[in-house]
């Protein structure tokens, strides 16, 4: 397939939701999520076109690009929280054949594992992320993360320590774990 169009077009359906998903997990906005990871793509599109042979890793350099768009939006925001008024919960999150009661137990849940995931560090918030909502491996996150499996795994745990640790503290948004 030598058509770059038609290749990006594969990467696009490939990873759009993941990336969305990624984005969307740490600015906790959907219109916000749905630009950055529209800018990810876009930006992506220039390098890959321009640059195609030279991008080893399409999806380390789609989360890298995205994860930098994150950056760059608390930048200029001041890090301040932007929370959507319309439903922030997509499709894929939610099934919607579950009952109502259900539905909105989940929503408490994920919206507590949100807001405390927004006050881990950064790493700690990828590698969540990318191995429970993305179902990426440990050999995949440790090549994200340019780290060995081992020290990835060692990650991993302790993300997940701090981030029982910040939902049981309620995510005191005073301190950053």
């Amino acid at each position: 397939m030598s058509d770059p169009r038609k290749k990006f077009s594969q990467i696009y359906d490939r990873y759009i939701d993941k990336i969305y998903k990624f984005v969307f997990f740490k600015v906790n906005s959907q219109e916000t999520a749905e630009d950055l990871t529209s800018e990810a793509f876009s930006r992506t599109w220039v390098v890959f076109k321009e640059k195609q042979g030279e991008i080893r890793n399409v999806r380390a350099f789609l989360y890298k690009t995205a994860n930098n768009l994150v950056i760059d939006h608390y930048r200029q925001k001041g890090r301040a929280n932007i929370v959507s008024v319309n439903n922030p919960f997509t499709p894929s999150i939610i099934d919607p054949t579950q009952d109502l009661e259900k539905r909105v137990l989940l929503n408490s849940d994920m919206d507590k594992v949100r807001q405390a995931l927004l006050h881990l560090k950064e790493d700690y918030q990828n590698v969540i992320i990318w191995h429970y909502l993305d179902d990426l491996p440990i050999s995949e996150i440790s090549g994200l993360l340019n780290r060995s499996k081992q020290t990835t795994r060692v990650l991993l745990h302790r993300a997940l320590r701090a981030l029982r640790t910040a939902i049981n503290n309620n995510y005191d948004s005073k301190n950053s774990i």
